[in-house]
């Protein structure tokens, strides 16, 4: 497998520009997943790394060498996409062994080779099987055999999922993450469902319009968001913003909202003054009646174990996630903590977050 680079990557459709100089390092044996909203520039920057696309500027490496503008099939990069694309008047055999035979191999080694690639895939039963006759989790499973076979540098995959019903998904989403760990595969993956981005990738890049918003671990991603746009992207629900005009600086430890102090880890920079906004995760909330912000619960939403309470507070509606247990009734007046040491402040001109004793040891992608 490989170590994928790439180096302020640019790609313009005459005045739209669909990726605006993305950097990152894939680093061998990673599954590193790329996620954002439809039209964020992740598959325009799968493409270009498969070499279906030539950047518009930019550097491509693999393994070190650059692959900027040679042709897809001279980059040894296996490439699965939402559809199949399987050949349905083939066997299954015939299909996981289809790039074996354009590339001259013996009969009798694509023979072991498909065998081998299905055994790993459970689906040895399927292979004298018409590929129209399967299910689509068995679908899917083919085209993975078709990449896998070849034993290429790295696998690409546009949403390999997306075609399957949810529960598929999540089984699928598992023996992904397994096959990669077991043929230690370097993997780029992109997808716009973040429950797939964060149970599967050893690392993720939030793509938003084009940028890079972020890269980190998912727990970095989730507990310490560089930006507004991530913060509310990932996470269900997403993160609670209570919006404010202020000033915040170097070693603050609270701010005034709502006339009252709320307390938030230490300042590490300059800071910021005007239209700021403080984010807390719904786990972070808790209800207190002595609490120092009051609202009004507009609703409940019964979640089993857990349930999410949705409280007006002025402008806003701040969610929090408690017991199923607590009994509250919508239009109770309740009052709301959060938990200091988790909270995020954002310059909410810029979007972006404000340097503080939470990314101490962490550090943001």
């Amino acid at each position: 497998m490989a170590q994928i680079q790439v180096e302020k990557l640019r790609k313009a459709f005459q005045d739209l520009i669909a990726v605006d100089g993305s950097t990152f390092t894939v680093e061998d044996g990673t599954f590193f997943v790329m996620l954002g909203p439809s039209g964020c520039g992740k598959t325009t920057t799968l493409r270009m790394i498969a070499g279906l696309e030539l950047p518009t500027e930019g550097r491509i490496l693999l393994d070190g060498e650059d692959v900027t503008f040679r042709r897809a099939a001279a980059r040894d990069i296996a490439f699965v996409f939402q559809l199949f694309a399987l050949y349905p008047h083939m066997d299954v055999a015939g299909n996981i062994g289809f790039p074996l035979k354009c590339q001259g191999v013996p009969r009798d080694e694509i023979r072991r080779q498909v065998h081998a690639a299905a055994r790993l895939l459970c689906i040895e039963h399927l292979l004298a099987s018409k590929v129209s006759r399967l299910s689509g989790g068995d679908r899917q499973r083919v085209a993975l055999g078709r990449a896998i076979v070849r034993r290429p540098k790295a696998f690409l995959m546009d949403e390999p999922l997306g075609a399957l019903d949810s529960e598929l998904r999540h089984v699928m989403c598992g023996e992904l993450r397994e096959l990669h760990d077991r043929i230690s595969a370097t993997t780029i993956y992109v997808t716009h469902d973040q429950l797939e981005a964060m149970s599967m990738a050893d690392r993720i890049a939030v793509m938003n319009s084009g940028l890079v918003e972020q890269i980190g671990t998912p727990q970095e991603i989730y507990d310490r968001p560089a930006t507004i746009f991530v913060a509310d992207f990932i996470g269900s629900p997403p993160m609670n913003f209570l919006r404010f005009d202020g000033a915040i600086g170097r070693g603050d430890r609270s701010v005034r909202l709502l006339d009252a102090n709320i307390a938030v880890p230490e300042v590490r920079e300059e800071g910021a003054h005007g239209s700021l906004a403080l984010g807390v995760r719904p786990e972070h909330v808790t209800l207190a009646d002595d609490a120092p912000i009051r609202g009004r619960v507009f609703g409940t939403e019964y979640l089993g174990t857990t349930q999410i309470v949705t409280v007006d507070v002025e402008q806003s509606r701040i969610k929090a996630r408690l017991p199923a247990r607590h009994a509250i009734r919508p239009g109770e007046l309740v009052g709301l903590n959060f938990r200091p040491e988790r909270l995020v402040i954002f310059d909410a001109t810029t979007g972006r977050a404000i340097e503080s004793a939470l990314y101490a040891g962490g550090g943001r992608g």
